[in-house]
């Protein structure tokens, strides 16, 4: 029997994953390509062959996602698998009417055929779309971990937008590695939060590969936690499942792939940011949650703002810069930075917009709904540079940095600037604690 052509629909991570787990070694089928989107700059390269496995000696190419169709009719596609994530239902049944019209199957891979047993007790942190505060809460569960004794490994949800062979398997404890593995503004937001607090955390591509690292870690590994990206399901076949919602997008939980499977498959869930959302949007959320999930343990949660120098903001006119993907495909309008802002009395908010250079200037044409509000992107040296001179040329009296790293050790901002930072923090009972305790004792980990 002849094998089924297939191309994978992707952005650097979940269709990587895709074809790992399900079909690198298998002989039925032959993937001829992957497309890219949503990233800048990640297509015109190869999956290289020494990542793809026997069958594909000569690796397979990545293509630029608007390419799809003559790719479809050239290649002789029989199957495209949809592998990105945090895109509302709408965009993927376009697309799927696209695939269909010229005559391929529109596949959405599930996690029975994706998901990786651990050898190790695994909890696994999602999120119904990208900026609802999922890495607060990841750290919170890492902390309430720790205090119990447990050595926790920490896997990040991948985004390899470099030398993949050199990024097969990633693993972070000092805030040197991330410069050692050259990581972009993007990934040091997710891996530097968790090396400053003590524990160490993997990512990369192969997540086979990446587990089986994790759990034989040099210092020690008790349980695994699933740091997800986006609004993706696990990687991993988790023990516990703890997903965050966010009132400040209320109805997002139900309209955006693949984060209502996310919501579905919650043993608790954290409403994130009630202390600045409107009371009717929480309501709509914890609807839409009894609706769905409704066996799931809902967890009220706030992310209470420290800025560390309120006085500079005070009647002066910012310039606020947010992390970059909560902006673009997260799609949200207002960030911690605003909120802290606002509540320190600043006279105006700086629209960068026309002041915007080279490669943020083009996410402002891309994203033409961010607003008033400057996106740290940094995929790439050039991306970093430009977001320097954005920030050099808006005329502001201070920048409000609102990003999870210390934006300031990769970038040179010649201006007053102040740090906003925010963490979990749980309202009433239950909580997370609670979770983590039912965990422990169901997995006999004391």
């Amino acid at each position: 029997m002849a094998k089924k052509n297939v191309l994978i629909i992707g952005a650097a991570g979940r269709d990587f994953h895709n074809f790992n787990t399900y079909y690198r070694d298998n002989a039925d089928y032959n993937v001829v390509a992957f497309t890219a989107a949503q990233i800048p700059d990640i297509d015109g390269r190869k999956y290289p062959a020494e990542l793809a496995g026997e069958l594909y000696p000569e690796g397979i190419p990545i293509y630029a996602q608007e390419e799809l169709e003559r790719l479809i009719v050239d290649l002789k596609v029989e199957d495209c698998i949809f592998s990105y994530s945090d895109v509302p239902y709408n965009f993927v049944m376009s697309l799927s009417a696209v695939v269909n019209t010229v005559g391929a199957n529109f596949v959405l891979l599930g996690p029975e055929k994706t998901m990786i047993k651990s050898t190790k007790p695994l909890i696994a942190v999602g999120a119904v779309r990208t900026g609802c505060g999922k890495s607060q809460t990841s750290r919170r569960i890492i902390e309430l971990l720790m205090e119990q004794g447990l050595k926790v490994v920490a896997i990040r949800h991948p985004m390899p937008y470099g030398d993949l062979v050199a990024q097969k398997v990633q693993r972070f404890a000092t805030v040197e590695d991330l410069a050692k593995h050259k990581c972009t503004i993007e990934e040091m937001e997710e891996y530097e939060p968790h090396v400053v607090r003590g524990n160490v955390i993997y990512a990369g591509v192969d997540y086979e590969a990446i587990v089986r690292a994790a759990e034989n870690d040099p210092d020690g590994c008790d349980v695994i936690l699933w740091d997800g990206g986006n609004n993706d399901f696990p990687f991993y076949k988790p023990d516990l499942m703890v997903t965050v919602v966010d009132p400040h997008r209320p109805g997002h939980e139900l309209a955006y792939y693949p984060g209502e499977v996310t919501l579905r498959m919650a043993d608790y869930v954290v409403i994130n940011k009630m202390d600045s959302a409107d009371a009717d949007a929480i309501q709509i959320v914890r609807d839409n949650i009894a609706k769905v999930s409704p066996n799931a343990v809902v967890v009220d949660g706030a992310s209470p703002l420290t800025i560390d120098k309120p006085e500079l903001v005070r009647g002066k006119r910012v310039l606020v810069v947010e992390d970059g993907p909560t902006l673009t495909h997260g799609e949200m309008k207002i960030g911690a930075g605003t909120v802290a802002a606002k509540k320190c009395g600043a006279a105006e908010l700086v629209d960068p917009r026309e002041y915007a250079v080279g490669k943020l200037a083009e996410t402002f044409r891309i994203y033409p709904n961010i607003g008033t509000l400057l996106p740290a992107m940094g995929y790439g040296d050039q991306q970093i540079k430009d977001l320097e001179a954005t920030i050099d040329k808006t005329p502001c009296d201070v920048v409000v940095i609102a990003t999870p790293i210390d934006l300031k050790r990769i970038v040179k901002i010649n201006k007053p600037s102040v740090k906003v930072g925010y963490d979990l923090q749980e309202i009433g009972t239950p909580d997370l604690a609670q979770a983590v305790n039912e965990f422990i004792q169901k997995k006999n980990l004391k």
